[in-house]
């Protein structure tokens, strides 16, 4: 039977079309306040981001030296310098091998902390806290505390309780290639799990427990529960975790040069402490603008790639 519009239902149906009326003016009124947000931003981007980028890619194909006034072109000559310079490439590669790593471990340690401390035990409150500490002073002061810990003489912290209980004799954590590199990755991994095992902790705080009820009447194992339940879940912050870690390993200066100084040799040496050393304490600004740019371009990669990755496993796990 067919309904017949009634006089009572008459306003209604005026109202619900005055309502539909109204998103049509909307987007405009939007636009409108999303360009005024956006201007200040956009300023700030295109004054701290666009132009000095501009001028690095203008600077890495001539000879600047920051004192010059009209630098002379040298087409790719700044760029065919960079795979000859040993120290340049020291940097790229403990820079990658440091970022990558970092994200791999950090991750790997975060996320089962992050389920133990989302346990209820005496003590989490502390323990939490504990864990997180170490996010909260600088890295450089970390970096100057692990230094005077991991001294590689006999009268370092680490060495002397080593003596003590072994006899054995001061082991070179800082001053062999190889023991600076893990013990640079190793200082970074305690700095940074704490941080980043709270911020899964927030997102295994907003999984609904009753996932997991519903799992146990179904006879699933607590494997089957993280599998199933606990993982998908946690890809978003897997994602935003491993961006942040990324980003930050790539442009990592502080904790590095505040415990090595670079070395021994270029071992430990950033491409941000390249950087700052070729460009300005050298005055070889053309060269460094050549590094800046294709550390820019491999930043750009790898984060797409990541994004990339991030999203296949959301797809796969959805």
């Amino acid at each position: 039977m067919a309904l017949s519009t009634t006089p009572e239902l008459q306003p209604l149906q005026q109202q619900q079309s005055s309502i539909r009326t109204l998103p049509r003016k909307r987007p405009h009124r939007l636009s409108v306040t999303s360009w005024v947000f956006m201007a200040p931003i956009a300023v700030v981007f295109v004054a701290l981001y666009v132009i000095p980028m501009s001028q690095s890619l203008y600077y890495s194909f001539t000879d600047f030296d920051g004192y010059v006034s009209n630098p002379e072109f040298v087409g790719f000559d700044n760029y065919t310098e960079l795979f000859k310079d040993p120290s340049m490439l020291s940097a790229l590669g403990y820079t990658i091998f440091y970022a990558v790593s970092t994200t791999i471990l950090v991750t790997v340690t975060a996320i089962p902390l992050a389920l133990t401390l989302n346990r209820k035990f005496f003590g989490r409150n502390l323990v939490r806290s504990a864990f997180f500490f170490p996010a909260v002073p600088s890295v450089a002061i970390l970096g100057l505390v692990w230094g005077f810990i991991l001294n590689p003489l006999g009268s370092g912290v680490l060495n002397s309780i080593i003596r003590s209980l072994t006899g054995l004799g001061p082991i070179p954590w800082l001053s062999d290639s190889t023991l600076a590199q893990l013990s640079t990755v190793a200082v970074t991994i305690w700095a940074l799990t704490g941080w980043h095992a709270v911020l899964y902790l927030a997102y295994l705080q907003a999984i609904p427990a009753d996932y997991y009820e519903v799992s146990k009447i179904d006879g699933a194992t607590s494997w089957q529960s993280f599998r199933y339940i606990t993982l998908p879940l946690l890809i978003p912050a897997m994602a935003v975790s491993q961006l942040l870690l990324m980003t930050n390993g790539l442009k990592v200066f502080d904790l590095p040069f505040t415990l090595t100084r670079g070395g021994p040799g270029f071992s430990t040496r950033t491409l941000t402490q390249s950087l700052i050393e070729d460009g300005i304490a050298q005055s070889r600004v053309g060269a460094a603008s050549a590094l800046a740019v294709l550390f820019l371009i491999v930043v750009g990669l790898v984060v797409l790639g990541q994004m990339a990755l991030s999203n296949a496993l959301q797809r796969k796990y959805s």
